[in-house]
């Protein structure tokens, strides 16, 4: 097969990380994304393990370190915001070594300035049909005229337009959970600081990056699939409303900001799981083609390896065959843990809520501490480096 012209759909973090590498062997590649401009903002992502050292090995690590989050406690409150427990967050967030927290904006923008001047991105665009011959794809879009391919990479996230086109509709597999994300004003003066508060089937977290800066929120409740219009905005609000509203601490407050938030995200927690990750010459990537929810606190690491080993193979002989093999162990291990944070993220009982809150006070008296936490965290590291690039 010649590989000499890819398309990429979505522009998040995956497709411009493999752009990136697909330009170090000489091929040329466009990036058609639906968002009319790259996505700003964002949630603060970790990429640990083997997505570190593709950082390093795509340039990148030294400008993603320079915008690490520099998270320094989190803090456990009450329903009157009194203090349940503080702790150093290196301690419980189980940083090691090179790995790094930043918001996902900041590497989607690092990841397109080391791309940009050599990789054709098409904003307010999106494919409407792929038909896969033997010398190509041919690819209709939603507004440019119609183009030909040798691969279509699909980067375009759980909800995948180009998973649907080239595989069929694909339920994702729910966990059990939603999750929003958006920005507040920073009331608290919250500065590298993180706040969790719990209730029955509840958790709302917030944190900023300084005193001065606005604050993110995020708001997540337990429930079965709500079967909810995806793309209506002002519904997702409401539900988030009804969730959280009289719901205690700062709750309140966060929500008479929510209709303003132009960052506003939401989502269930939710996983993609495939048997075979590519069809003919049509070939998903990231979340689209097996997300672990963001519980796990994998994804981005997935996406980076993922792209790196694709930019490796790509258009060898039995190159795809190799994708999936090198990645599917890696992968398998953390939708497992995705799986098992799911049920942990959102408390359950008041007595449960009572028995963790217990323990994270109590955590810092602990003579052994960091070894209770390496513990605890140890299938999270080994998820994390469950590959050899």
């Amino acid at each position: 097969m010649t590989t000499s012209r890819v398309l990429i759909s979505g522009a998040g973090v995956a497709g411009p990380a493999l752009a990136l590498g697909l330009r170090r062997r000489g091929i040329d590649v466009t990036i058609v994304e639906r968002a009319p401009s790259l996505r700003a903002g964002g949630y603060k992502v970790d990429v640990r393990g083997a997505g570190t050292e593709v950082l390093k090995r795509l340039g990148i690590y030294e400008a993603c370190r320079a915008l690490d989050c520099g998270m320094e406690q989190i803090t456990y409150v009450n329903k009157v915001g009194k203090q349940i427990a503080a702790l150093p967050a290196s301690l419980l967030m189980g940083r090691k070594g090179d790995d790094i927290e930043l918001m996902r904006g900041d590497i989607g923008h690092i990841l397109y300035d080391a791309t940009k001047n050599d990789v054709e991105y098409v904003f307010g665009d999106s494919i409407t049909s792929l038909t896969d011959g033997p010398d190509g794809v041919d690819v209709a879009f939603e507004r440019g005229a119609p183009r030909r391919f040798d691969y279509v990479v699909g980067a375009d996230g759980l909800h995948s337009t180009t998973r649907r086109l080239a595989f069929g509709e694909v339920e994702p597999t729910h966990l059990g959970a939603y999750i929003s994300i958006f920005e507040v004003p920073n009331h608290l003066k919250i500065d590298r600081e993180e706040f969790m508060y719990s209730r029955p089937g509840r958790l709302a977290f917030a944190y900023a990056m300084g005193a001065d800066q606005p604050a993110k929120v995020g708001l997540t409740f337990a429930s079965p699939p709500l079967g909810h219009d995806r793309r209506d905005v002002t519904a997702q609000k409401a539900l988030v409303k009804e969730a959280f509203a009289g719901l205690g601490w700062e709750t309140d407050k966060f929500l008479e900001s929510i209709d303003k938030a132009d960052d506003f995200y939401f989502d269930s927690l939710s996983q993609i799981e495939l048997d075979a990750w590519s069809k003919g010459r049509v070939v998903l990537l990231g979340d689209a083609a097996h997300c672990p929810s963001p519980a796990s606190g994998q994804g981005t690491s997935l996406a980076l390896v993922g792209a790196y080993v694709l930019a490796e193979t790509l258009g060898k002989p039995d190159g795809l065959e190799e994708y999936e093999q090198t990645m599917r162990p890696y992968v398998e291990k953390n939708m497992a843990f995705g799986r098992k944070m799911a049920k942990d993220m959102v408390p359950g009982g008041r007595l449960s809520i009572a028995f963790r809150n217990y323990g994270m006070r109590t955590l810092k008296f602990h003579p052994r501490k960091e070894q209770v936490i390496d513990k605890v965290l140890a299938p999270m590291h080994e998820a994390a480096n469950a590959i050899a690039l």
